[in-house]
């Protein structure tokens, strides 16, 4: 982009502030998902009767929303951070109590709202927005002990866990625990709580593995990939072994039209049967470069809500990129979570979108501004 240093835009000032190797790196990864959900989706619409592209024309038009959601969100205040993140918030936890009462339920989950034609996830955008308000809370009570943000940050970690818990999605609580745990540690959580809260989500997990189904099938298959549910497992590690170093070819793998999430969870497994160890590589060194070089931005940064905040929200893309490609290749059992940018679906895309524009908004350089600005 041709702009001087001299503009004083708002787009002006926004390009000579953002961080602009961070922005870039997620725009190649949201296209390489392009390239991906081209060549996976194909087989899963036919697969349940619908028109070839079906799944690519629509990722087609959610990445420019997403792109937008993502400058839109970098342009915003500090404090408009907070303000959207309060609202986005409210508006999540009225549609996942709405999800309970009138959501359908999808193999053996209520998480889906159908809204006309729009199936929408509120709990998607419950991450993000919970990331900014808990470490709200964290930071400001470490401004005034008076302040019970600990207490408040807790609260709403209880209350996103328990409608998480209801639907359920086990795997996304996993992901809010780890927001909530590292920003609470960072905040300055005694030794003797982290050994504490250490053991209750050990338990928790424990416990899950009795209380829910689902999570005691795919522990169990993980161990046992070739008992019946483990199918998808077994496929996805076959594709990776027919790839090789450099791939099939675009359009030449096999294992998209018998894997029936090619386009969602396993979108990593399609990418190195056509691609190759090469491009997979690749992929996970564009994620590692955002996550690190997020932390390595907000080392020298003085505004404690910033670095908590900065830090829950990379956790939960980093994380969440690390569950989906582990999956993949049978480091941990399946969790049905998608691979960011570069799986289909809309709640996910535009959700991390907001998530990753908030990163940018929070990270911007502010030379002679207020840190609440």
């Amino acid at each position: 982009m041709n702009i001087g240093r001299t503009d004083t835009s708002v787009l002006g000032r926004w390009w000579w502030t953002v961080d602009r190797w961070t922005l870039t790196a997620l725009i190649l990864i949201a296209a390489i998902g392009a390239v991906l959900t081209l060549a996976a989706s194909p087989p899963a619409a036919e697969r349940i009767g619908l028109d070839t592209y079906h799944f690519a024309r629509r990722q087609f038009v959610y990445l420019p929303l997403a792109l937008v959601v993502m400058i839109g969100a970098s342009l915003v205040s500090i404090r408009g951070v907070r303000r959207l993140s309060t609202l986005v918030f409210a508006g999540a936890v009225i549609l996942m109590v709405a999800v309970l009462l009138f959501g359908a339920e999808i193999k053996g989950a209520t998480r889906w709202l159908h809204i006309g034609a729009v199936s929408l996830q509120p709990s998607e955008f419950i991450k993000p927005s919970f990331a900014v308000l808990s470490a709200w809370m964290f930071a400001e009570q470490r401004l005034d002990e008076r302040f019970p943000g600990y207490a408040i940050a807790t609260g709403l970690f209880v209350l996103v866990a328990f409608l998480l818990l209801m639907q359920p999605d086990v795997g996304m609580t996993i992901v809010i625990s780890a927001i909530w745990a590292v920003q609470f540690f960072v905040a300055g959580l005694p030794l003797a709580w982290v050994a504490i809260i250490a053991a209750v989500f050990l338990g928790a997990g424990v416990g899950a593995y009795f209380i829910f189904g689902h999570v005691q099938a795919r522990i169990d298959r993980f161990f046992d990939p070739a008992a019946g549910e483990g199918y998808q497992v077994m496929q996805g590690l076959e594709a990776f072994r027919n790839g090789g170093l450099f791939g099939r070819g675009p359009g030449e793998g096999d294992i998209k039209a018998v894997l029936p999430d090619a386009h969602t969870d396993f979108i990593f497994a399609v990418a190195g049967e056509e691609f190759g160890l090469l491009v997979c590589l690749l992929i996970v060194v564009l994620f590692a470069f955002v996550v690190l070089r997020g932390f390595a931005r907000i080392l020298r940064e003085e505004n404690l809500f910033i670095v908590l905040a900065v830090a829950g929200l990379l956790v939960l893309f980093g994380l969440q990129a690390i569950i989906n490609m582990a999956s993949s290749v049978h480091l941990m059992p399946p969790k049905g979570m998608t691979l960011p940018f570069i799986s289909y679906g809309g709640s996910s895309i535009i959700a991390l979108a907001l998530t990753m524009g908030i990163v940018l908004a929070l990270t911007r350089s502010r030379p002679g501004q207020g840190g609440d600005k």
